[in-house]
């Protein structure tokens, strides 16, 4: 009964997000009818605010609890910008993603490698990069495919910098990042 339960509200989590981001669509196109955005992109626009506005309210709120703040800044951002650059595999319900990043990002800010490991873990994203990305932005993103072989060497070079920095932190939070890429050898597209 408590695994139903769970899974209840979850789904009723789910449809609060859709339904907010819809009736702020619809109310957005309300205001401004001539807006050339119709109201699905304008709710999936709001779904990403909202996701990550989510991400990052759950992260820092967990991490002040924990006293590890300083580690979920530096993974929200390496792990965010590296994303930006990279893709990665989307979760299709708005509050899993929000659920399952905020529990990464606080478990990957207990880990603390020494040096050694960070250096096997960067050179382990450079390559997971190299062969993956961009993973997962066909249809998120407007970057045209002749771009790719670009963002996946702007990834490598990225995740090459913690080779200089040496952070743990980073070296952890780009090698979850670079292991979201995985789903097939060359990205998103060969072309280019």
């Amino acid at each position: 009964m408590p695994v139903f339960f769970f899974f209840t509200q979850y789904e009723r989590r789910r449809s609060m997000i859709d339904s907010l981001s819809l009736k702020l669509a619809e109310g957005l196109k309300k205001h401004v009818p001539d807006h050339k955005a119709s109201i699905p992109v304008l709710k999936r626009g709001l779904d990403v605010i909202l996701n990550t506005v989510g991400i990052l309210v759950m992260s820092l709120g967990i991490s002040l609890i924990t006293g590890n703040t300083r580690e979920v800044v530096i993974i929200l951002l390496s792990f965010g910008l590296l994303r930006q650059l990279s893709g990665g595999f989307h979760l299709q319900s708005n509050v899993g993603c929000i659920l399952l990043s905020s529990f990464l990002f606080t478990s990957l800010s207990f880990l603390q490698p020494g040096q050694a490991i960070t250096v096997a873990l960067t050179c382990i994203s450079i390559v997971l990069v190299l062969f993956f990305a961009p993973s997962g932005i066909t249809g998120y993103t407007r970057i045209r495919p002749k771009y790719y072989p670009a963002l996946r060497i702007s990834s490598a070079v990225l995740v090459a910098s913690n080779l200089f920095i040496l952070s743990p932190v980073v070296a952890v939070s780009f090698f979850a990042q670079s292991l979201t890429l995985i789903h097939r050898i060359g990205g998103e597209s060969r072309h280019g």
